[in-house]
């Protein structure tokens, strides 16, 4: 086996492809983003970053929060449109048929159709060059109970979640394996 060297880059793939909702429940917008992941887990944390350029910047840092929304299959073609399109000139939850449900705990929508609903409040903003990281708490996790097993876990095989690899939309395959198989027991 041989590697091609290429020139530095982001190359870390797959990754989560989300719609991030932002502003209020009457003037709000979505904005596609696969820049995001995980800072910290005692106190949760999530990051955002976002081009200074893009619409949802301002809403986002004025309002100092969002909620990220996980994708699936079924929201692909929404997932992508609302990456393309900016708020500036349409209402995305229009023009896309999403229905803006209430958080609980931030002013921005949910997505009632996105199976994860994560509610944030931004702690920090980090230059980093193209993007600006918004990192932030997460006050809520909101989950749609059609995807809770009967131990009442979320159970990720029966929603089709999406991820970005190389600008490109790919299915989360079946579960390979779980943290710590390696090294159990047999029985």
């Amino acid at each position: 086996m041989s590697k091609v060297m290429w020139k530095p880059g982001t190359f870390i793939y797959p990754i989560p492809a989300v719609m991030v909702s932002c502003g209020d429940m009457e003037n709000s917008n979505i904005l596609t983003v696969a820049w995001t992941g995980i800072t910290c887990s005692q106190p949760a944390k999530v990051y955002i970053s976002v081009r200074k350029e893009r619409f949802s910047y301002n809403i986002i840092k004025e309002n100092q929060e969002f909620v990220i929304n996980l994708t699936t299959e079924n929201l692909a073609y929404a997932t992508d449109w609302c990456g393309v399109k900016s708020g500036k000139n349409v209402d995305k939850f229009k023009e896309m048929h999403l229905t803006k449900e209430k958080a609980n705990f931030v002013k921005c929508p949910m997505i009632k159709e996105s199976p994860v609903s994560i509610e944030c409040k931004v702690t920090e903003m980090k230059d980093e060059g193209s993007h600006t990281m918004f990192i932030a708490d997460v006050l809520a996790i909101n989950a749609d109970d059609k995807y809770i097993d009967e131990k009442g876990a979320f159970d990720i095989s029966k929603c089709n979640l999406i991820a970005d690899a190389n600008g490109g939309y790919y299915s989360l395959g079946k579960k390979v394996g779980k943290f710590g198989f390696s090294v159990q027991k047999k029985k």
